[in-house]
C-alpha cells in the first residue's frame, strides 16, 4: 500500500482478514504479554461478561470519561454510566458546558479524569497496543494523562505484531471508520495520530479482551 493510499480512505476496502477473532491460544499469547508489559488483562466469553467487567473495576462515585467508540456503544456502557447515577459521568458534565466559552476548562476534564474507559485498534501478541486517532484527544489521557484506563477489546483486533498492527491501522480500520463517518455527517475520517504503548506502569491500565467482533 502506498502513503497516497493510506491517507485516502475513499479509495481503501477494508482486508476482511482483519475481521477474524483471534484463536484462543493467541489470545493467551497477547495477554500473558501484556501481563508481562504491565497491563492488567482479562478475558470475557462475551460483551454481557465485558461489560460486567468494566463495572467491577469502577468504584462508586468514581469520576469516568468515555472515548468515543463503536465497542462502548455497541456494549450499551455509555449509557449504563450515564443513567446508574453512581458515578461522575465527565460525559454529562460536558453535555451543560459551553464550548465557546469554556472550551478550555472542557479540555481539561477530557484531559485528566480519574477513569478513562475506551478501545483501541490493535494489539500485538507480544503485547504492544495501537491507538489511532483523527484528533488525538484520547492519546494523552490515555498515555498519561488519566489516573486508570480501561481498555475493551474485540479479539480480531489482535495481531502478530508492530507491522501486521500498522496494516490493520490503514487496511481495516480507518476505511471502516470512514464509511461510518460518510454516513453519520458526508465528511471522510482521517488518521492523523497513533499512539504506541510499548509498555506501561503495573496497576494503571486494565485490558479486557472479548471473544466476540466488537468495533473497527
Amino acid at each position: 500500500m502506498t502513503m497516497e493510499n493510506m491517507m485516502k480512505p475513499s479509495t481503501l476496502v477494508p482486508n476482511p482478514v482483519f475481521a477474524e477473532l483471534a484463536s484462543d491460544e493467541q489470545i493467551k499469547r497477547a495477554a500473558g504479554a501484556l501481563e508481562a508489559n504491565g497491563i492488567h488483562t482479562l478475558i470475557a466469553e462475551n460483551g454481557e461478561e465485558a461489560e460486567k467487567l468494566v463495572f467491577d473495576q469502577l468504584p462508586e462515585g468514581a469520576e469516568v470519561f468515555t472515548s468515543m467508540s463503536e465497542t462502548l456503544a455497541k456494549l450499551g456502557i455509555p449509557a449504563e454510566l450515564a443513567s446508574s447515577g453512581r458515578y461522575d459521568v465527565v460525559r454529562t458534565k460536558l453535555a451543560k458546558m459551553d464550548r465557546k466559552t469554556q472550551n478550555r476548562e472542557m479540555v481539561k476534564l477530557g484531559a485528566t479524569p480519574e477513569y478513562i474507559i475506551g478501545s483501541i485498534q490493535a494489539v500485538t501478541e507480544d503485547g504492544k497496543v495501537l491507538v489511532a486517532s483523527g484528533t488525538g484527544s484520547q492519546l494523552g489521557p490515555y498515555s498519561a494523562g488519566a489516573e486508570k484506563v480501561i481498555w475493551v477489546v474485540g479479539a480480531q483486533k489482535i495481531v502478530r505484531d508492530l507491522e501486521e498492527g500498522r496494516h490493520r491501522l490503514y487496511e481495516y480500520a480507518l476505511p471502516r471508520e470512514d464509511a461510518r463517518m460518510m454516513a453519520l455527517n458526508g465528511g471522510h475520517s482521517s488518521l492523523n495520530k497513533i499512539l504506541i504503548v510499548n509498555k506501561e506502569r503495573p496497576g494503571r491500565v486494565t485490558m479486557i479482551i472479548v471473544k466476540e467482533e466488537l468495533g473497527f
